[in-house]
């Protein structure tokens, strides 16, 4: 049974990013290469066994090593950005980064033969059929079971705001969907996504898990794809809220705020006198706010944590920096959006400059 264990969690800070890309074409449009790059060729270092691919043939998903902290992240992100982008290179194909790619039809794109992906589509039908979604994925170590849990519960709170930061996915099949990030309304059709409920404790989230896998909810546990969650397996708190990014400064900056949330979460567990006595709010408040992030992106305001009423994305993001000593989500709010970007640049330039837009 692929479930998880409590002894995973041993490790305090340690960080991991998972970015997914499309592989496209000399032209910048979506091709199937993901065979020939992950199975057939032979990927150099940093990405040798870090290199997979999704559900279609045209994305892949690249993995950074175990980083002892933060300050490893950004060389760690753009050595394995590089060495993806030259292996693809050799086999004539280039890179994209982008919650959805804009010129993806996925009727006319083939899924991958892993029979992980062949049991989900044969399960999950239509809205699998339809998964062409990137993300990005951010896994921060923490030393205890229990604490992992506790920060998980609190760090729902934060996933709007980071999807409504890294809103880059306007576009679907062709079309404008109205949303800044239409990845995040695709990827909701899948069973086991969005905002988890709050779990009273890790026993009660790995009997969750142990019940899924038993009675065929998943087939294993990386199928609990929700926004946070405690991974059993690496033993880390994982935020996959995001929207996949060309830009490695913007991921760089999701980074630096995801580790500092869990980190400062983390060390506000060991001095609370009843740790899951407060769970924080309801789901269906934070869905509110999800749904607020998917359609406005930047212009999002929220369902306030602690007060009456709303607030802002840029009231946010001001205290959150001020809070943490975080200055990246700063820059990435005063700068236009990536699903701003988009509109922009198809809308004044066409579809090729588009694509080249979004070409690593």
């Amino acid at each position: 049974m692929d479930v998880g264990s409590p002894e995973a969690f041993s490790e305090s800070g340690t960080l991991g990013v998972e970015e997914e890309f499309f592989v496209v074409d000399e032209h910048g449009v979506p091709t199937a290469g993901s065979d020939e790059l992950v199975y057939e060729g032979e990927p150099p270092e940093p990405i040798a066994g870090r290199l997979d691919h999704e559900l279609f043939k045209f994305v892949v998903e690249t993995q950074t090593p175990t980083l002892d902290g933060v300050a490893e992240a950004p060389a760690a992100i753009r050595e394995v950005r590089a060495a993806l982008v030259a292996y693809a290179s050799e086999h004539g194909l280039r890179i994209a980064g982008a919650g959805l790619h804009p010129g993806a039809r996925w009727r006319e794109h083939e899924h991958a033969e892993k029979p992980r992906y062949r049991s989900q589509l044969d399960r999950i039908q239509y809205p699998q059929h339809r998964n062409t979604t990137a993300g990005l994925h951010i896994h921060v170590g923490v030393d205890d079971p229990d604490k992992a849990v506790w920060v998980s519960n609190r760090m729902r709170w934060h996933m709007p705001v980071l999807l409504a930061l890294s809103a880059n996915s306007p576009y679907l099949n062709g079309f404008d969907t109205g949303l800044a990030s239409a990845r995040a309304k695709i990827f909701e059709g899948l069973p086991n996504t969005g905002l988890p409920t709050a779990f009273e404790s890790y026993a009660a989230f790995q009997a969750f898990e142990r019940r899924m896998v038993e009675h065929g909810g998943i087939e294993d546990r990386g199928e609990l794809w929700y926004d946070v969650r405690p991974h059993s397996g690496h033993g880390t708190v994982e935020v996959r809220a995001p929207d996949a990014q060309a830009d490695p400064a913007v991921v760089d900056a999701f980074v630096e705020y995801a580790h500092a949330l869990v980190t400062e979460y983390a060390q506000r567990y060991d001095d609370h006198p009843d740790p899951f006595s407060v769970t924080g709010l309801r789901r269906e408040l934070l869905d509110a706010n999800k749904w607020r992030a998917m359609r406005d992106g930047h212009d999002a305001s929220f369902v306030a944590r602690e007060t009456q009423g709303a607030v802002d994305l840029g009231t946010v993001v001001d205290r959150e920096c001020d809070r943490l000593g975080v200055s990246g989500i700063r820059d990435v709010y005063d700068d236009v959006s990536g699903a701003q970007q988009q509109r922009r640049i198809l809308d004044t330039h066409g579809e090729k400059r588009l694509y080249n837009h979004l070409s690593l």
